[in-house]
């Protein structure tokens, strides 16, 4: 079940964020992401399986440039490669799909993830490397929603 984020979930996601550190994250990022929960959240969203958090991600919405960002995608390293994070994804692409004001979809990752997003059809707009931490490039990739969006 993909649900809304609530203020009682933020232990249970930097919990998650911690069985990805340092495979997927560098230590150095959970200060962002603590900070992110608190203060930068716009649409959030948390996947459950039997009331266990195992999955989320966010949306944050750049109106002005008709951009949306997909940010802080975290899968339970036990559930990575069940289509979980595909689903996530889909949902947030689906939402946004609905605001006639967003053109594009942003995705800020790393080499780490990269082809995962490539295959929802992404494209990879810049790398550079060391950028979250050393040793984790960032990867700018970008989906035009005009072609996927029904008319």
């Amino acid at each position: 079940m993909i649900r809304q984020y609530s203020i009682e979930d933020t232990d249970k996601l930097i919990a998650l964020l911690d069985q990805n550190i340092p495979r997927y994250f560098d230590p150095s990022e959970k200060l962002d992401y603590i900070s992110y929960l608190k203060n930068e959240i716009e649409d959030y969203f948390v996947f459950e399986v039997n009331n266990e958090i195992i999955g989320c991600g966010g949306i944050n919405y750049d109106i002005e440039n008709k951009k949306a960002r997909i940010s802080w995608d975290i899968i339970h390293p036990n559930h990575h490669g069940r289509g979980i994070g595909k689903q996530l994804v889909n949902h947030r692409i689906e939402l946004i799909k609905s605001n006639r004001n967003i053109d594009t979809i942003i995705v800020r990752t790393s080499q780490l993830a990269f082809k995962f997003y490539q295959k929802l059809g992404f494209q990879t707009d810049s790398i550079t490397n060391d950028f979250w931490a050393k040793g984790f490039d960032l990867y700018l990739m970008s989906l035009n929603i005009n072609k996927h969006r029904e008319h």
